[in-house]
């Protein structure tokens, strides 16, 4: 009888090692899984990589073209793209550190600027990104328009709201308050103001601490909207030193008067959002946002 195959004594290549080998055009000397779709990856050269995984191009190009467009603005610190194809994205990786006061106030005068570098329009995803792009799990279409109230409302609002009434997360009476403050909007937005380069979901789990003193910020939805949104969102999930963020922000880009109490209104996007993946606490706070803007005079 003839002997069968010898084993491979070589350890067998994980897809994500396989994806930072090939972006980097390196070998691979180590790998740490964070979890089932994000790999720490170190090089032979001694660098360390992020390799993450997500379901279908859409995915993986909306967030490399987002990472690119917010990078040429030359404000925030964002990890740069080594490669991407229709399952993996491979980014440079941010050592972490403390958070600091000073980085928190150089992160506001940089959101600022990112945000100054501005937007084609309201919707516009980055170039080279889809349309059809992502906020976390979540589906998010980048169409443009023309002004924001009735871009947000049709856009960022009532898709989420009729996707959370159809799951039965919402109320219909409920649904019929948040639906009160898309059509009073236009007096409730505050002044106008141009497309904004936003990074489009900026809580606090994708605002690095990097060991260099500075902030980096990871995995966004970035669209030309409104900037109060990204501010609004900062404040939703607590951030540390979040005054400091805010009264650098306001000193290097001042916030139209009344600012404070359109936090609501702009932080229905991402509730919403979230009663869509997570279920009915958040859209119980989406709901109490919306009756709270409905109050104002």
């Amino acid at each position: 009888m003839s002997p069968g195959p010898l084993p491979d004594p070589r350890p067998a290549v994980s897809p994500a090692a396989s994806a930072a080998a090939r972006f980097s055009g390196r070998a691979v000397a180590g790998e740490r899984r964070l979890s089932g779709s994000l790999a720490e990856v170190t090089l032979d050269d001694g660098r360390t990589v992020m390799a993450k995984r997500a379901e279908g191009d859409g995915a993986t190009r909306a967030e490399a073209a987002g990472l690119r467009w917010l990078a040429a603005a030359g404000a925030v610190r964002i990890p740069a793209v080594l490669g991407h194809d229709a399952h993996w994205l491979v980014t440079d990786r941010v050592p972490e550190g403390p958070p600091e006061r000073g980085a928190a106030a150089r992160f506001g005068r940089e959101l600022a600027a990112l945000h100054a570098a501005g937007a084609p329009a309201f919707g516009a995803p980055p170039p080279g990104g889809p349309e059809e792009a992502f906020i976390g799990l979540a589906p998010m279409r980048n169409a443009t328009g023309g002004d924001w109230p009735g871009w947000y409302a049709e856009h960022r609002v009532l898709p989420y709201l009729r996707r959370a009434v159809d799951d039965g997360t919402v109320r219909a009476a409920e649904a019929a308050d948040v639906e009160r403050v898309c059509d009073r909007l236009p007096e409730l937005a505050g002044p106008a103001e141009p497309p904004a380069r936003l990074h489009g979901d900026l809580w606090n789990g994708n605002v690095l601490w990097g060991a260099d003193g500075r902030v980096h910020l990871i995995d966004p939805a970035a669209h030309g909207g409104h900037r109060e949104t990204d501010l609004a969102m900062l404040r939703l999930f607590g951030c540390p030193h979040l005054e400091d963020v805010l009264d650098a922000y306001e000193r290097a880009a001042p916030l139209a008067p009344g600012w404070e109490a359109r936090v609501g209104v702009h932080q229905l996007f991402p509730l919403l959002v979230h009663a869509v993946l997570f279920g009915r606490g958040y859209a119980e706070q989406a709901v109490a946002a919306a009756r709270a803007a409905l109050r104002q005079d």
